[in-house]
């Protein structure tokens, strides 16, 4: 039984299936019918619509076409009028050049017909002018040949020939003129001195009155005051060996006599006296006098009157109002101040070169700058002389070279002792200023110049030696005392030394009385404790 009701079950299921297919099938198949209809409905709208615009296209381009042919019928009845209208404006301006170039002909034909009538005439007056100009040369001739006869008869009255007669009248106009002229010029010339020299003296006296400076009265001698006679005491100390240490240090010469409350230093190096008087004062202030107090005091001085000339030197630039100078040259110049030339203070004298200069520049017209700097450095050799080969005009120049200077300037100083010729105005005002400034009363005393020479030929001979580490000339050029290094020189060398530095002194010097040359040898030790 069971196998029937599977048989029944299956066979019911595929029936069930049959009848679901058979109705599937013809649902869609209806769909599909459906479908195709209205498919076949769209195809024929879309035809008909395509057909209407295709119509509608097809008319419009009918219209536009005809709407073309329309305007290119209007355009090329335009053309065609402009092309006329340019025809005729053409045939105008045609006629008007043919009428233009009829006239041109017959201008032409006017002014050829002109000018051959001008030709006839002037052939017929070329004719003419060769008949005169025949008629003249021939004139001309016969004129040469009068002259000619009038000359041979002059020169046979005369006895001369023409050249003769033209030499001596030659002769005689130049003898005229030179006369005349050299007349002329003597009379300027005299004129011009005389107007010259008028102008010179009163520029000069008027730089004079205007750059007032004091007489100079250089020493060699400098007085130091002390608070008391006690302290002449103590600077000589015992068995006088301070005042040995402050000679030794200072390298000048102390002077204690009777004068009260006094004590005289005499050098004849001005910066030396100055560092002595300076290391004194300070001895005295600070009370404490024994050698290494001293070699303590005279350095400090040292720096001091560098100090000094430092600003010595500027205060001679700000006073004369040159700016830009080299700080070398400004120390140099602050040196000057310790120098002195035949008892002139050298600082003072260049500044008032300076000065003079400037003023006489400022008068003649000439560069005023240029010649107060050139006045200002024109002794600045001066500085060095006593330390370097040459006259203190080459120094200068190769100073002012080496601190570039302009040229002018270094021509200016070159110039100022006629070493070189002075090319420009400024160096014969620099040359003016100086030798006015040195040659007016109580400028210059030759004695204390020739003084100082010798002292400085008597330190140049003491260290013209080897192993002489310093030397003074003291006691007014009495004494030299010679420091020589113990390392190289022993007390027997001493002695030789001591013999060849004054058998040197006999040979190349002359002074008055006789020369002490002590020689002084020292060794020092020195050690700290810790």
């Amino acid at each position: 039984m069971t196998w029937v009701w599977v048989l029944v079950v299956i066979l019911g299921a595929g029936a069930g299936a049959f009848a679901g297919y058979t109705y599937r099938k013809q649902a869609t198949e209806t769909k599909i019918g459906r479908t195709e209809e209205y498919a076949r409905h769209l195809y024929d709208d879309a035809v008909r619509k395509a057909d209407e615009y295709k119509k509608e296209k097809v008319l419009e381009a009918k219209e536009e076409i005809l709407k073309a042919k329309e305007e290119s019928k209007a355009e090329n009845a335009r053309e065609k009028a402009e092309i006329r209208r340019e025809r005729e404006k053409s045939d105008r301006e045609l006629d008007e050049r043919r009428t233009e170039v009829l006239r041109s002909e017959q201008r032409l034909l006017q002014r050829e017909e002109t000018l051959d009538k001008k030709a006839a005439n002037l052939d017929t007056r070329e004719e003419g002018l060769n008949q005169k100009a025949e008629e003249i040369r021939k004139k001309h001739e016969e004129a040469d040949q009068l002259i000619a006869k009038q000359n041979d008869e002059l020169e046979r009255i005369a006895g001369m020939t023409q050249e003769e007669c033209k030499q001596i009248i030659i002769d005689r106009v130049q003898k005229e003129a030179f006369h005349d002229a050299a007349a002329a010029v003597r009379d300027i010339e005299a004129k011009a001195k005389e107007e010259g020299e008028k102008k010179a003296r009163n520029i000069i006296s008027l730089a004079i009155q205007r750059c007032a400076a004091d007489h100079v009265a250089e020493s060699t001698v400098t007085v130091i005051p002390l608070p008391n006679d006690d302290m002449k005491g103590r600077i000589i100390g015992r068995e006088g060996r301070n005042i040995r240490a402050l000679e030794t240090a200072t390298g000048v010469d102390f002077i204690i006599d009777d004068t009260p409350e006094a004590v005289i230093v005499s050098a004849f190096d001005p910066v030396r006296r100055e560092v002595a008087r300076t290391a004194v004062d300070h001895l005295i202030a600070d009370g404490r006098i024994h050698p290494a107090r001293i070699e303590e005091m005279v350095e400090k001085a040292r720096r001091e009157v560098d100090n000094l000339i430092r600003e010595a030197g500027e205060s001679a630039v700000f006073e004369t109002g040159q700016h830009g100078i080299h700080h070398e040259l400004v120390k140099l110049l602050g040196r000057l101040k310790y120098r002195t030339s035949y008892g002139q203070n050298v600082l003072k004298h260049s500044i008032e070169v300076s000065h003079l200069a400037g003023l006489m520049a400022a008068e003649v017209g000439a560069n005023v700058q240029l010649a107060k700097r050139a006045g200002l450095l024109h002794d600045i050799g001066k500085a060095v002389d006593h330390e370097s080969e040459g006259t203190h005009v080459t120094l200068g120049g190769e100073l002012a070279r080496k601190y570039h200077e302009s040229p002018e300037v270094i021509h200016c100083i070159l110039a100022h002792h006629n070493d070189i010729e002075p090319q420009t105005v400024e160096a014969i005002l620099v040359q003016a200023a100086d030798a006015i400034s040195a040659a007016r009363p109580g400028a210059r005393r030759e004695s204390l110049e020739n003084y100082i020479k010798r002292l400085e030929k008597l330190e140049e001979i003491a260290t013209s030696f080897d192993g002489v580490e310093k030397c003074y000339a003291i006691q007014s050029g009495r004494e030299v005392r010679i420091m020589v290094k113990p390392e190289d020189i022993n007390d027997e060398g001493m002695k030789v030394l001591a013999r060849e530095v004054a058998k040197k002194i006999e040979k190349e010097m002359e002074y008055p009385g006789q020369i002490r040359v002590n020689v002084i040898r020292e060794t020092r030790v020195s050690d700290f404790a810790k």
